[in-house]
């Protein structure tokens, strides 16, 4: 079990993905030595991954939430389908195992059948499928991501990690090239490559390496993500809620719930529901503690529901396998 200098690791990276391994070090009390080796061993075990991830609007790409009710007894290979399609990331089974939750990568004006049922295998397990348009994530970079592991950090060390974070994406996304393909893909696999690294896999300079990524991410294509996987963290309870909120409420609800230490994801949606709220919490009891506290005290929720998630198949760009996060597979 990770223990509070693992923890203080994970929350430097939440909020410095590819910061050196002396500031995580600086942070977390202990040698640049000894937080590269934490590191390198939360990895190896498959409790983290830190991944590049390119912008799913930089290919003209919207996001959407699905969710596929199918008969028990069949959803496994359809699942276990979805989870090796690349424009699918965090897929779960929910409800008993009879409901798969997606989300799925498709431009935002394709036909509903081209978006997931054309391409699904032989569905004769398929009882209703309901897909609705991811319209606005919440919350930001370091401040909105599940941080309820501990590992707190002071505001001045929180300072130190984000001083040389890049100012906000400008408005115009730049789309990655064939050229791009060598050096995402080993930001996918593993997102603090140094650019040294990099230079070798791309043939190109260090310099050129730096100004791509500076471009790149400067644009708001590439960001970084630190995938975790929450029970191995203690915290075996994923629910995902699905609430109600009028429009005048609606930013300032998602914003409010994003900032939970508890959530891993907030985001605005079309649909019934009009906010998707995905939850991590210790057990049954403390995910009761947060609905019936914290998510009780945001004004403006006329009503929700609840998707206790009973099995983790994909999340980002990382797979679930024996209880590790392992990068994808071929698809």
């Amino acid at each position: 079990m990770p223990d509070e200098i693992d923890r203080k690791i994970l929350r430097a990276l939440r909020y410095s993905p590819r910061a050196s391994f002396r500031l995580i070090g600086e942070v977390a009390g202990v040698s640049e030595q000894t937080a590269a080796r934490r590191y390198q061993a939360l990895r190896r075990e498959g409790v983290m991954r830190v991944i590049g991830l390119i912008n799913p609007e930089a290919h003209g790409q919207a996001r959407w939430i699905t969710r596929i009710r199918c008969r028990p007894d069949r959803v496994a290979p359809l699942a276990d389908a979805l989870t090796r399609r690349p424009d699918i990331a965090y897929v779960g089974l929910a409800s008993g195992g009879s409901e798969i939750i997606c989300m799925i990568h498709s431009p935002v004006d394709a036909p509903r059948d081209d978006i997931l049922l054309r391409q699904l295998p032989k569905a004769a397990s398929v009882l209703d499928v309901s897909i609705d348009l991811l319209i606005h994530p919440f919350g930001t970079v370091g401040t909105s991501e599940w941080s309820g592991y501990g590992g707190h950090l002071t505001p001045d060390e929180v300072a130190r990690l984000t001083a040389d974070r890049p100012p906000a994406p400008s408005s115009t996304l730049q789309p990655p090239t064939a050229e791009d393909t060598p050096l995402l893909e080993a930001l996918a696999e593993d997102g603090r490559t140094t650019h040294t690294r990099l230079a070798e896999l791309t043939g190109w300079s260090k310099a050129r390496v730096t100004r791509r990524l500076d471009a790149l991410e400067s644009s708001g294509a590439l960001s970084y993500e630190v995938d975790l996987l929450p029970e191995r963290l203690d915290h075996h309870l994923n629910a995902t809620l699905w609430l109600r909120v009028a429009p005048a409420h609606l930013h300032r609800v998602g914003e409010e719930l994003a900032g939970h230490d508890e959530v891993a994801f907030a985001g605005a949606m079309s649909g019934d529901h009009n906010i998707m709220v995905v939850a991590n919490c210790r057990d049954a009891e403390d995910f009761y503690r947060y609905l019936t506290t914290r998510v009780a005290a945001v004004p403006g929720i006329d009503a929700y529901s609840v998707s206790i998630r009973v099995r983790r198949l994909k999340q980002a760009a990382s797979l679930i396998a024996h209880g590790r996060l392992v990068p994808p597979g071929p698809a």
